[in-house]
């Protein structure tokens, strides 16, 4: 029932977020969108409700338990995170608005941003730790090795996703240097172009400004 669950709150997710960026560009319906949207959290606290239920009526603590505290805590870090973005792009594509700014991709701007990115797995790790805990104290003195081990799975995720971040801040990434720069013609090698190069132009210069006797015309 859980892992049906959790799959229906996925779907969930999505349906509704698409139905509020259609209503709120298509429709221009601004608040009937942002009621919609915000029916997007209800969808986490029904899945913890009845999780919690579950194991009140005594179900064994298992994997899909775990897997549910994972849940919870990727949305409730990146769910913000993932609407802002699509709403950008269906600005852009449906009302006309510019086209959202990439990611940085090179330097310190990258390490930054892959930095505030490792707070978000931080955030759902911590929130998917929190909600485990509480399972183990629920269920006392039962079988809880299946949540202790989404909880160290829960650890490995952000200190692998620390490590990478930490890489980019170590070694930031260089942005690739162009051998021939683009808009900037004054830069191409005259051989490239078919333009006299400066002595020519010098020797052409002293060409026209003397006489076939040597005085100055």
């Amino acid at each position: 029932m859980i892992v049906a669950l959790i799959i229906a709150c996925e779907v969930g997710f999505w349906v509704l977020l698409a139905l509020g960026l259609a209503v709120r560009y298509l429709l221009k319906w601004r608040r009937t969108s942002v009621v919609l949207l915000l029916c997007e959290p209800v969808l986490e606290l029904v899945l913890f409700v009845a999780t919690a239920i579950d194991l009140k009526n005594g179900a064994e603590p298992s994997w899909e338990h775990g897997l549910a505290a994972l849940y919870i805590g990727f949305t409730v870090a990146y769910g913000h995170y993932t609407i802002r973005w699509l709403d950008g792009h269906a600005a852009h594509r449906l009302a006309g608005a510019p086209r959202p700014a990439k990611p940085p991709q090179y330097g310190m701007a990258r390490a930054r941003h892959e930095g505030r990115l490792w707070l978000r797995t931080l955030l759902a790790a911590a929130v998917a730790l929190t909600l485990l805990q509480g399972a183990i104290w629920y269920v006392g003195d039962g079988d809880t090795s299946s949540l202790r081990s989404f909880q160290w799975a829960a650890l490995r995720a952000a200190g692998i996703h620390g490590l990478v971040a930490l890489a980019y801040l170590i070694w930031p990434k260089k942005e690739p240097v162009s051998a021939l720069p683009a808009r900037d013609p004054e830069h191409i090698p005259d051989a490239l172009v078919g333009r006299p190069g400066k002595n020519a132009a010098s020797a052409g210069g002293r060409a026209t400004d003397h006489g076939p006797e040597g005085g100055i015309r």
